[in-house]
């Protein structure tokens, strides 16, 4: 499970810095979210998913991917991890983006920004995707 997460998060994370260049200057503030377990994970990427515009300039692809990406890693969850946790709190870099969902732009490059810095903490943590 670990290799093809991995390797699902290299891809994107390929993608994501080939095909979206960050405007210069433009820094993410702290970031609020834990990597706990594949539970959490596939709720922030999720969120970050749901923030990215549908129309903005290639992003058709980097959604599809994320979406393969979460629904692989909540399909394992299900399969390995019997307790039903609740959902975990939206962190606060995602609620003040979602506060202000009319920067539609905006709004989808910083989800970019953060969905990149998810896959980093990810394949940095890989042992934690197994904690239910």
């Amino acid at each position: 499970m670990k290799s093809k997460v991995k390797w699902m998060a290299e891809q994107l994370l390929v993608r994501l810095n080939n095909d979206f260049q960050v405007p210069a200057g433009l820094t993410l503030g702290p970031s609020a979210e834990d990597s706990d377990g594949a539970y959490s994970i596939v709720a922030v990427l999720e969120g970050y998913n749901s923030l990215i515009c549908d129309t903005f300039n290639g992003v058709a692809q980097v959604k599809l991917d994320i979406s393969s990406l979460t629904g692989y890693l909540d399909q394992w969850r299900q399969g390995h991890c019997s307790e039903q946790r609740p959902k975990p709190p939206v962190p606060g870099p995602m609620q003040e983006l979602q506060r202000r969902k009319e920067f539609i732009h905006t709004v989808s490059i910083e989800a970019l920004m953060r969905v990149k810095e998810i896959l980093r903490l990810l394949l940095d943590n890989l042992d934690h995707l197994e904690t239910c």
